[in-house]
């Protein structure tokens, strides 16, 4: 699903969190009698899947979060980075083409980073009280989050797996997604 003000999904003017995130998915599986589901997040996708795993454990059965960050300092400084630059004109293009409000990409940018510089906020208490198959993945080029944070993550969850793919950044996915699709299967095979 593309989450609120992404893709095709639509937005209003309260401000975007992860936990409101979370609860339009559990919205989400309500509309579509879903009672319970394996979740693949990432990025934001996969915080949200750690929020959900957190808030509603009873309606995740396994998580694969890939490139997640526990909060705020779990993420480098992108200001000048210019791989982040153009990742965000590739995202401007594509919210112009698939928004239902398309003239409004720098009002849903100002509030992902409102969200970004605020969230999210996981403790080591919410990852440890975590009993769901789940594995903490991510890029050995990871030029968003920063490895300590995914160790932080992984160390936390009792029982996680922890797959550092190897030759590849925060955009594995797009990078190589042959290999990705293949750990998300083992992973997904595993459970």
């Amino acid at each position: 699903m593309d989450s609120r003000g992404h893709g095709r999904s639509t937005r209003n003017a309260d401000p975007f969190s992860y936990d409101r995130m979370a609860s339009d998915v559990i919205a989400l599986m309500d509309d579509l009698t879903v009672s319970k589901a394996a979740v693949i997040g990432w990025s934001d996708g996969a915080i949200i899947g750690l929020k959900l795993v957190i808030a509603n454990p009873g309606r995740v059965s396994r998580l694969f979060a890939f490139a997640a960050n526990s909060d705020p300092s779990g993420i480098y400084d992108l200001s000048d980075s210019r791989m982040f630059e153009n990742y965000s004109q590739r995202t401007r293009d594509e919210y112009e083409k698939l928004s239902p409000t398309p003239v409004e990409y720098d009002d849903f940018l100002e509030q992902m980073e409102k969200m970004w510089g605020s969230q999210p906020n996981i403790t080591k208490s919410d990852l440890r009280n975590l009993e769901h198959p789940i594995w903490v993945a991510a890029g050995d080029h990871d030029e968003i989050v920063r490895r300590t944070d995914t160790l932080f993550i992984a160390e936390n969850i009792p029982g996680a797996g922890l797959l550092i793919q190897p030759e590849v950044s925060h955009f594995s996915h797009l990078q190589n997604p042959h290999d990705f699709t293949q750990d998300l299967f083992r992973f997904l095979r595993a459970h």
